[in-house]
Parts: structure tokens; C-alpha cells; sequence
């Protein structure tokens, strides 16, 4: 369900800033306590950034992808054959950060499992969504290599969301720092090709794409906007399952090249970036309405019934609201806009042990036929999803 979710969204870690608002989170609030406080919309990542540079530039990026597609388990050796520069970067990047906490992560995966039905559908039609709203990153995913086939690229994207839920994401057999690891090497990759395309500079109001405070945008677009549903929504959470989600994710921020001072350090100081860095920047774009075009009907291709486009573009609204779904030009649905209204509520009281079942309204069995058919909106195809290192961006 998670995969599903991702395969609707989490389009990449990218973001916006129209208009331009001084950065002033205290990195007192992060996980590492302190930092210099430099605005993240100037910080990249300039280890990688130099190294991908240079392997594309060397036209060393194809063997690479090769190589790399063997490499699939975090406790796995890197293959043989990689050059010097990218095989010492890697090991260095593979590295789980010293506050990572095993027992928090153990958590981490019982949230999953029970939650999951919920995740699948926020990470989908909340997060996945909203990317489409965050005009740098629409703009960014439009133009690059992934844009010319958003289904191969939402489908990579999604193997971010289904590894960090997985059972065993950072352990030696699990999959999410390989994910995290190629991911941050296609960013790097992004920085460097993006600003050769003509077609991204003449609408882009940035030099230079992925900031990290691009990153964290995306990164609040999914378990800040995750937990904040949830919230509205009364599920009951507990406290050691909440703090462990939040930090199956700050360790992910890191992973991903975020350096520590700019990763919240508690829920509360998750909403007080998000509140500067997300919420005000979220807008339409031509792009932007295009790829949540492209993603409805992606979904809607699954089942005509249980998934129909309408019925997609009724979550979206019930989601993100009356004035996003408007950006995006999603109609009005009058049956199911009020049917989520009205049921959503007792659906979820009632899957929570809140509210006695007796005669179950129809409606509570569509909700869950709903998530159940989006699991299978890319897992029906069973195939392999590999991460790859750009070499060009979108065509035309």
C-alpha cells in the first residue's frame, strides 16, 4: 500500500519558494542542535553534485547503471568495477547517521503495518497530489528525463515510499539506503542537466534545481502532511509510534543528502518548518496541472470502476481542498465529494475500535475497496524497479 501511494506521488525532492521569504528556522530545533543557520535555498549537495558532474561529463554514467542495478540490499557489497571516485562516495553516503536509533525504527515498521491502509491513500492522493502544486518541483519532474514517462517515473519514485515502510527498510536485507543512496546520485545528476535544457530555463526562477530546501519541502509534503491528516482524522496514535515514524523519516532526510541541521528534531518543530516552507508556496502551474492530469488518469487505467478518474479526483479534493483541487482543475463530484464528507469520519471511527460496526453502510465497504484496488495501481506488474542516473533531460 505504501508502493501504491508512492506510485501516485513523491514525484522527487524538489519544491518552491514564490515568493521569496527569509529563512529564520532555528537549527537549535533540528536533530542536530546547532548549525550555522545558512538558508537552505542556497545549499546543494556538493559532494555528489561534483562527483555526477563528472561521471556524466567522463561518459561513465551507462556502465555505472549497469553495475548499479545489481546492487539491491543495503548490506550488500558494491559491485565490482565502479570507479574509485563513486565507490568511495558511496560507502561514505550508505552510512546510517550516529543518532540513528534501532529501536525507534523497530517502532517505525508497527506504525506501518497498522497504518498502512491509511498511508497508501495520503502518500497517493495528499502527498503525491500536492507535488503537483509545489511549482519547483513540477516544473523540475515536467522537464527532466523522468517527465517524458511519468509512469516509469512515479513507479522508481514509489520504491522510496513502499522501502521506508518496509519491514526490515534499514536493516542489512532491506532495500530504503540503496534507494536513499541512487536517489541522491539522481539528484545531483538533475542539478547538473537541468540547467542545460532550454525548455526548464526559460520558465525556472532558479539556477540551479534540488536545494535543500527543496528536499524539505517534498519531505513535508509527505510525513508532516501524513501525520497531519492522520491527526485530523482522530486516529489514535501512540506516542512512541508517532515519534517513530517522524524518525524513519529524519533518518531518510538524511540519507538523502540533507545535512542534520536542517532536519526537524520533533513533530512540533516539523510543523513550524512546514508552516514557512510549505504552506505558503504551494500554487498552480501549467506543468503542475499536466502531471496531476497524468497521474489521475494513471490511476483511473487500473479499474474503471473502484479507481475511476472522478472518484481519484473526489479524494484529491476531500485531501487538499476546495481551492487545490481548483488550481488543478479537478471537477466537482457531487455524489462522492459529499459521500467523503459525510462517511470518511465514521469509516475511519470505525476501523479505529471507535465506533460499534453493526450494519455496515455500503460506503464504508467502497472506502476500502478503494484502498485495496490501489495497491494494485503498480504492483500488479510485478516489475523490477531500478533507479538510474540520468544522462539527458526531457526531450521536447
Amino acid at each position: 500500500m505504501l508502493k501504491a501511494g508512492g506510485a501516485l506521488g513523491a514525484i522527487g525532492a524538489l519544491s518552491a519558494a514564490a515568493p521569496a521569504r527569509a529563512w529564520t528556522w532555528s537549527p537549535q530545533g533540528s536533530v542536530a542542535g546547532q548549525g550555522l543557520g545558512v538558508d537552505p535555498r542556497w545549499v546543494w549537495d556538493p559532494e555528489a553534485d561534483q562527483l555526477v558532474a563528472s561521471l556524466i561529463d567522463r561518459g561513465e554514467v551507462p556502465a555505472v547503471n549497469a553495475l548499479l542495478r545489481t546492487w539491491k540490499k543495503n548490506g550488500q557489497a558494491l559491485p565490482a568495477g565502479l570507479p574509485a571516485d563513486l565507490r568511495d562516495f558511496m560507502e561514505y553516503a550508505r552510512q546510517l547517521p550516529s543518532w540513528a536509533d534501532p529501536q525507534k525504527l523497530a517502532t517505525a515498521v508497527k506504525f506501518n503495518e497498522k497504518r498502512g491502509l491509511y498511508l497508501g491513500v495520503l502518500y497517493g492522493l495528499a502527498s503525491g497530489m500536492m507535488s503537483t502544486v509545489i511549482p519547483k518541483e513540477a516544473l523540475a519532474v515536467y522537464y527532466s528525463q523522468g517527465g517524458a514517462d511519468m509512469k516509469d517515473r512515479i513507479s522508481k519514485t514509489a520504491k522510496l515510499g513502499y522501502d521506508i515502510g518496509s519491514v526490515n527498510a534499514y536493516l542489512p536485507e532491506g532495500e530504503m539506503i540503496v534507494t536513499a543512496v541512487k536517489t541522491r546520485l539522481v539528484h545531483a545528476a538533475v542539478r547538473h542537466l537541468l540547467p542545460q535544457s532550454p525548455y526548464w530555463t526559460k520558465v525556472a526562477d532558479e539556477d540551479i534545481p534540488i536545494s535543500q530546501a527543496d528536499i524539505m519541502v517534498t519531505w513535508h509534503s509527505l510525513p508532516t502532511t501524513v501525520m497531519r491528516k492522520l491527526n485530523d482524522w482522530k486516529v489514535p496514535i501512540p506516542e512512541n509510534e508517532s515519534s517513530a515514524f517522524l524518525h524513519s523519516w529524519q533518518v531518510g532526510a538524511h540519507m538523502l543528502g540533507v545535512k542534520d541541521e536542517y532536519i526537524p528534531n520533533s513533530w512540533a518543530q516539523a510543523n513550524s518548518q512546514a508552516d514557512q516552507v510549505l504552506d505558503p508556496i504551494l500554487r498552480a502551474t501549467p506543468e503542475g496541472v499536466k502531471l496531476a492530469d497524468i497521474l489521475l488518469n494513471l490511476g483511473s487505467s487500473v479499474d474503471a470502476g473502484i479507481l475511476s478518474k472522478p472518484i481519484l479526483g473526489a479524494f484529491t479534493r476531500f485531501m487538499l481542498g476546495d481551492e487545490i483541487a481548483g488550481w488543478l482543475k479537478i471537477a466537482r463530484e457531487p455524489v462522492w465529494d459529499n459521500l467523503l464528507k459525510v462517511a470518511w469520519g465514521p469509516f475511519v471511527a470505525v476501523r479505529e475500535g471507535l465506533l460499534p460496526f453493526p450494519l455496515a453502510p455500503k460506503a464504508y465497504w467502497l472506502f476500502d475497496e478503494f484502498l485495496r484496488k490501489a495497491a494494485l495501481l503498480f504492483l500488479s506488474e510485478a516489475k523490477p524497479i531500478s533507479i538510474e542516473i540520468p544522462v539527458t533531460n526531457r526531450p521536447s
